[in-house]
């Protein structure tokens, strides 16, 4: 069974659908009231602006192959 793999051309690249996302859950968490579901929302956005950070750094030209 050969099943055609589904290829999608992004149009925004990895860190900004990251920032875009953590900006999403921001103002959503900004909409409900305090509690674990407002402390949830705001961990997964801390989650996506760091691995924004991460990706910004991996995809630097300074960074160096390992030996």
């Amino acid at each position: 069974m050969n099943a055609k793999r589904r290829r999608v051309k992004q149009s925004l690249s990895l860190s900004e659908r990251l920032h875009r996302a953590a900006d999403e859950l921001l103002e959503a968490a900004q909409q409900m009231p305090d509690g674990d579901a407002k402390d949830q929302l705001i961990k997964r956005a801390r989650q996506h602006e760091e691995a924004a950070r991460l990706e910004g750094w991996l995809s630097s030209p300074g960074l160096q192959q390992p030996a």
